[in-house]
């Protein structure tokens, strides 16, 4: 396959990428409203655009629900353009593949993590996550939650750390991983828990 596009809007710090291959042509982190704007710029820098790419993979989340959403309009708009495959992405296993044996804690809001127990996605109060002993956690739950994590035993490496980031790079080696490209619009997010706003009744 040629240009993969990829991008996690699910929490604060957004990232975008351009790999082609095993070879990263160009990545950010940005904010969410900006991702395709900045595809646009790394692709212009390559000698590339829109046309060039071949499939898109996407953050699915957990995280922020406002992120999620804008990440997977953002690739089924792109996909409205051009014809391209899609693949999503669990936010949490794009940052334990940064960090290879560390435990991903995403920033949940209503003091609570996304995080994996069990197996699973689940979201929680972060005292309440159980932590292997002397885990590693990384991400922007455990860097807020650190003073917690840490009395659990939990290592949280330096809040400017790279591992605290779900780059888009390691979004598109689980998606080649996983194999499971496809429309845009069977991309599901991944919330975990309901939304805070409520549909009238």
């Amino acid at each position: 396959m040629g240009l993969v596009l990829a991008f996690d809007t699910a929490t604060h710090r957004a990232t975008v990428a351009v790999v082609d291959g095993e070879r990263v042509v160009g990545e950010r982190t940005t904010r969410s409203h900006r991702v395709l704007a900045d595809a646009h710029e790394i692709l212009a820098a390559a000698g590339a655009g829109p046309s060039d790419i071949e499939a898109v993979v996407v953050g699915t989340g957990p995280g922020s629900f406002t992120g999620i959403r804008l990440g997977l309009a953002a690739a089924q708009g792109f996909a409205l353009g051009v014809p391209v495959t899609v693949a999503g992405v669990s936010t949490l296993d794009a940052l334990a593949k940064g960090a290879p044996g560390a435990l991903p804690v995403i920033d949940g809001g209503r003091r609570e993590v996304f995080s994996i127990v069990d197996g699973q996605p689940r979201s929680l109060a972060a005292g309440d996550l159980p932590v292997p002993g002397e885990a590693t956690c990384v991400g922007d739950g455990a860097v807020r939650y650190r003073a917690v994590l840490e009395e659990n035993g939990a290592h949280v490496p330096p809040d400017d750390a790279e591992v605290h980031v779900p780059y888009a790079r390691h979004h598109v080696a689980l998606a080649f991983a996983a194999g499971d490209f496809g429309p845009a619009e069977r991309i599901e997010p991944l919330y975990v828990r309901p939304p805070d706003a409520k549909a009238p009744a």
